[in-house]
């Protein structure tokens, strides 16, 4: 079934024009010629799209735009707007707004502007089924990424979820290997049994067998009941095993031999007992070292690398570190009741400069740390770190006065390359916006921060 557009604009011929070229593109297409026509028409036939003039006699676009989003909260809107009314633009699309169109546009610009907001709403209801798949198992640590990097790592994640197959996770600790095991779990056919997991390397060898495999009432001191094991704990589900590394020699033969036959034994029992399970293992080290060194055996090591994920450090992805600072400030300021507005721009600018050796866990520790400090609006340099608030020596050569130099020179920067697109476009900032690679909005937001006038 085809979107459906409203056009809601005073201007009888845009309104034919629009509906004449969208119409022919497939869509299904209304028209209003007021904001109260408008209203009446979403009452009877809701509206996916709708592109709504800001400047209209009687309810002009800014008092229509709230009711728009509260009786359409799933459509998209985009404004329409004369030359000279940008902030007004900008008003709307922090209203709710999806983007808007500036007068005089091509009906080809609307259709540009119309298939980008549709796929930026398929890419939304995909990501909420990703999410209510993975919510039960995941809960509150979602995946959050937008790097090139990451979305290869998730879509080649997602295509080894389906089958039993071993999954080897490597990458440098807090890159957060658990949060993808568990996704690849809740993506499989086994969401609906156990996620087991364990860290090989925090308990003492002489448990970890017993944990693993379980063990028969009196297979040693202490035995005084019958334990059944992680493998059987995950019956039909996944068994995840961090740090696998770690694990002792004697131990990796056991595991091989589980993998290959698909029984265990326990200690100080006869008989063994067949098992389902899927393993997914984690490591930050270097198997294929250990294994040359004789640390970790070579057959094991193979059984596991089937499917390889090597989970990129933060510093390798730096379009995410943004995304997860929202994301965990978001987070921490609800669970700690803190009504906080946001964080200061001189503070990003660190927080995405950061290299992170910690990595996302690092993150997430340090703007926790920094909501439960600010006494302000927003967070601040001041209850940043030390070693995150100040230039690292391969930044800076070590004060505050050249960190700010860089914004600087940053700004210089853009503010140059806005200035060249907008005189190649002929002050089209649509057109400047692509050649820019940067969003329409993000555009606009550069050009009011840095009082660009062209």
């Amino acid at each position: 079934m085809p979107d459906r557009i409203l056009i809601v604009d005073d201007d009888e011929g845009l309104r034919d024009s629009l509906q004449l070229v969208l119409s022919a593109e497939g869509f299904d297409v209304l028209t209003a010629a007021s904001g109260d026509e408008a209203l009446v028409r979403i009452d009877t036939t809701p509206a996916d799209i709708v592109l709504c003039d800001l400047r209209m006699p009687g309810i002009d676009g800014m008092e229509l735009l709230p009711q728009l989003v509260r009786k359409l909260p799933t459509s998209t809107i985009i404004m329409m707007s004369a030359f000279g009314t940008e902030e007004l633009a900008i008003e709307a699309m922090n209203r709710g707004a999806y983007d808007y169109l500036a007068k005089p546009f091509q009906p080809t610009e609307a259709v540009f502007t119309i298939r980008k907001a549709q796929e930026r709403e398929r890419l939304r209801r995909s990501n909420e089924l990703l999410k209510r798949d993975v919510q039960r198992a995941v809960g509150d640590r979602p995946i959050v990424a937008a790097s090139p990097v990451m979305i290869d790592l998730l879509e080649m994640m997602e295509r080894a979820a389906g089958y039993k197959t071993t999954v080897l996770l490597t990458g440098e600790s807090g890159t957060g290997k658990e949060v993808l095991a568990r996704a690849v779990h809740a993506q499989s056919p086994r969401r609906g049994a156990a996620f087991v997991a364990v860290n090989c390397g925090a308990i003492p060898e002489q448990l970890l067998e017993s944990e693993l495999f379980g063990h028969a009432r009196g297979a040693f001191t202490g035995a005084d009941r019958a334990r059944r094991g992680l493998f059987v704990e995950a019956h039909e589900g996944t068994l995840f095993l961090d740090e696998i590394a770690e694990m002792p020699t004697e131990l990796q033969v056991k595991l091989l031999r589980v993998l290959q036959e698909e029984e265990v034994r326990p200690v100080g029992d006869s008989k063994s007992r067949t098992v389902d399970v899927r393993v997914i293992a984690a490591t930050a080290r270097d198997l294929e070292s250990d294994v040359a060194a004789g640390r970790f055996r070579e057959d094991l090591f193979y059984r596991l690398n089937v499917v390889r994920l090597e989970v990129p450090p933060l510093r390798a992805r730096p379009k995410d570190i943004s995304l997860l600072v929202d994301h965990y400030f978001a987070q921490y300021r609800e669970r700690l009741g803190k009504p906080m507005s946001g964080i200061a721009d001189d503070a990003l600018d660190r927080l995405v400069g950061y290299r992170w050796p910690g990595n996302v866990r690092e993150l997430q520790n340090v703007i926790e740390r920094a909501v439960i400090l600010a006494d302000g609006d927003r967070i601040t340099l001041r209850e940043l770190p030390e070693n995150v608030a100040r230039p690292s020596a391969s930044e800076a050569t070590g004060n505050v006065a050249e960190d700010f130099g860089m914004r600087r020179a940053r700004r210089s920067m853009e503010t140059e390359l806005i200035l060249r697109a907008l005189r190649a476009t002929g002050g089209n900032r649509t057109h400047a916006s692509r050649l820019l690679e940067i969003s329409h909005r993000a555009l606009l937001y550069k050009i009011k921060e840095y009082a660009i006038r062209d």
